[in-house]
C-alpha cells in the first residue's frame, strides 16, 4: 500500500488538497482535490467561508485515503486572517477577509501614535492596511475581543478543528506585525501599547512540530496533524529550489506576488522601513526578506469585471494575444495599495491611462498587457530596493506558484531586471508543505536535501533577457507620472 503525507494548500481564491511521496529518489505529488472559495459580504463587512472551506478540506482528506495510507496532514494558508475562540473554545464568528476596510482607521492612527520606527524596529513587518495589529485593534474597538479565549491565525484554526490543539506557527504569527522579529515570541510590550488582551494569544510553535492527531472525524482520525510553514508563502519558499551557492531572488507569484530573499537574520533599519520591507520567518530559522506587490490579483478582479459584462475569458488565452501586441504604452505603479482591493481593475486602468497622457487599452489583451508590464516594473523596482537594503545583489530570480506558469510575465520579468529567470515549480507551495513534514517524519535530511529533490523532480524553465526595452526609462517614466 502507499504511504503518502497531504498538504492542505489554501490560497486566497481555492484551496486544495495535494498527496506526496518519495519514489525511487524522487519526490511525487499529485492534487487529488481542487476547489474555489471566496469571500463575501455578511453584515456589510467581508468574510470568509469558513465552513464551507473546512468541508472542502475533509473532502479533499478522504479523497487522499482512497489512494494508500495517509501518514500526516500538513496545513498552509494565505497570512493575517484569524479566528476567535470563546470560553468553550468553540469559534464565535465567521473569520473576517483581510480586504475588508475595518482596519483602515487603525492602519493610520496606530503608527501616528507609537511611530512608524517603534513598530517597525520590534516587528520588521511592512505596514499594509490589513495587517492583523489593525485587525485586532478594529476588533477590540467593538467590543469583538470581550470573552475571547483564543486568538488563531486560520492554518492554526484548521488545525485546532483537526486535533485540538491551540497554538500557533511562527511563520504566520510573524505576518501580524505583532511577533518581535528577533525573540520570534510575541512582543507583549506591543501588544500592551495597541490595547490587546494578552490572554487571548497562543503559545507559539515551529514548522515541523508534531501538534497531535486528529479526532472526532470519524475515518480520518489518527491522522497525525504535523505544522508546516503555514504561511502559504513560508511553504512555497521552502519549496524553492534556490541555489544554495548564488545569490538567488524569489517571486512567489499569485493572487499576491511575494518578491523577496532569503536571509538568516533580520534587517530592521532606517533603509528597509523607507522601503517598506517585511521580515517574515520562514521554513528551520530563515527570513523571508520581502515586499508585497498586488500580483495577479489584477488580472483575476479585471476577469470578474469582465465576466459581469458577458466575457468569459481565460487568462491563457489573454497572455497569447497579449505578447504579441507593441509593449510599453500603458504603465500602472503595481505597488499602489488601491490596487489591492476589490473593485472594475480596467476601469482604474483606463481612468489613470486617460490622466497621465498615456494610451487607453481598449481590449482585454491590452489590459493585461498593461498589467503585466507593469508588475515586472514593480518587481525590478522591490529588488532593487531588497539589493540596497540588504547590500547583497541578485544573479537570478526562481519564480514559483501558479503565476510561473505565465510564460509572457517570466519573460517580461527577466527584461526588466536584466537577469535569468527560472520559473517552477508552479506546486511549489504544496511542495513545501510536504518536504517539512517528510523532513518531520525523518525521511528527508533538512530542507536543503528537499530543495534538492524538489529541483530534481519538477519541470522548470529558463528565460535569459532578449528584448531591446530600456526598462530604467520606463521606470522613469511610471515615477514621473506620480510627481
Amino acid at each position: 500500500m502507499k504511504k503518502f503525507v497531504a498538504a492542505v494548500d489554501l490560497g486566497a481564491s481555492s484551496g486544495r488538497v495535494c498527496i506526496g511521496f518519495l519514489e525511487a529518489g524522487e519526490l511525487r505529488i499529485e492534487e487529488v482535490h481542487r476547489f474555489a472559495h471566496e469571500s463575501v459580504t455578511e453584515s456589510g463587512a467581508l468574510h470568509w467561508q469558513w465552513t464551507h472551506i473546512v468541508n472542502e478540506v475533509e473532502v479533499g482528506l478522504r479523497k487522499s485515503m482512497e489512494r494508500g495510507e495517509l501518514r500526516s496532514v500538513g496545513v498552509d494558508f494565505w497570512a493575517v486572517d484569524y479566528g476567535l475562540l470563546d470560553s468553550d473554545l468553540a469559534l464565535v464568528s465567521t473569520p473576517y477577509c483581510y480586504r475588508d476596510s475595518r482596519a483602515d482607521p487603525f492602519f493610520k492612527s496606530i503608527p501616528e501614535r507609537l511611530t512608524k520606527e517603534y513598530i517597525y524596529a520590534k516587528t520588521g513587518i511592512q505596514y499594509l492596511y490589513f495587517n492583523t495589529i489593525y485587525q485586532l485593534a478594529a476588533a477590540n474597538a467593538v467590543g469583538e475581543l470581550a470573552g475571547i479565549q483564543q486568538f488563531l491565525m486560520l492554518p492554526d484554526l484548521l488545525n485546532n478543528h483537526f486535533c485540538g490543539s491551540l497554538t500557533n506557527d511562527v511563520t504566520n504569527a510573524s505576518t501580524t506585525q505583532l511577533l518581535n522579529a528577533r525573540t520570534r515570541d510575541w512582543d507583549w510590550e506591543l501588544i500592551d501599547e495597541v490595547g490587546l488582551p494578552r490572554g487571548i494569544f497562543p503559545k507559539i510553535h515551529k514548522p515541523g512540530a508534531k501538534l497531535g492527531v486528529i479526532t472526532g472525524l470519524d475515518d480520518l482520525d489518527g491522522v497525525q496533524v504535523i505544522a508546516v510553514a503555514s504561511h502559504d508563502t513560508g511553504s512555497a519558499v521552502a519549496g524553492t529550489p534556490l541555489d544554495p551557492n548564488a545569490h538567488s531572488a524569489y517571486i512567489s507569484s499569485g493572487t499576491w506576488s511575494l518578491v523577496g530573499m532569503e536571509l538568516k537574520e533580520p534587517v530592521t533599519n532606517a533603509k528597509t522601513l523607507e522601503y517598506n520591507i517585511t521580515n517574515e520567518l520562514g521554513a528551520q530559522d530563515t527570513v523571508r526578506f520581502i515586499k508585497n506587490v498586488a500580483g495577479l490579483w489584477l488580472i483575476e478582479e479585471s476577469l470578474r469585471y469582465w465576466k459581469k459584462q458577458g466575457l468569459s475569458l481565460k487568462i491563457t488565452d489573454l497572455v497569447v494575444e497579449a505578447s504579441k501586441l507593441p509593449r510599453a504604452r500603458c504603465l500602472i505603479d503595481a505597488t499602489d495599495p488601491k490596487y489591492t482591493k476589490p473593485g472594475p481593475v480596467p476601469e482604474w486602468i483606463a481612468e489613470y491611462a486617460k490622466e497621465t497622457g498615456q494610451y487607453v487599452p481598449q481590449t482585454p489583451a491590452e489590459f493585461a498587457l498593461a498589467i503585466f508590464e507593469s508588475l515586472a516594473l514593480a518587481y525590478r523596482q522591490v529588488i532593487h530596493e531588497l539589493e540596497s537594503a540588504s547590500g547583497k545583489q541578485v544573479a537570478a530570480i526562481n519564480i514559483v506558484g501558479g503565476g510561473s506558469a505565465n510564460a509572457l510575465l517570466n519573460q517580461l520579468t527577466s527584461d526588466a531586471l536584466g537577469v535569468n529567470v527560472t520559473s517552477g515549480p508552479s506546486e511549489a507551495t504544496a511542495l513545501g508543505n510536504i518536504i517539512v513534514q517528510l523532513i518531520s517524519l525523518g525521511e528527508v535530511k533538512n530542507l536543503q536535501e528537499g530543495r534538492a529533490l524538489i529541483a530534481k523532480s519538477a519541470n522548470q524553465s529558463i528565460f535569459q533577457p532578449q528584448d531591446g526595452q530600456d526598462w530604467a526609462k520606463l521606470a522613469e517614466r511610471l515615477q514621473g507620472y506620480s510627481q
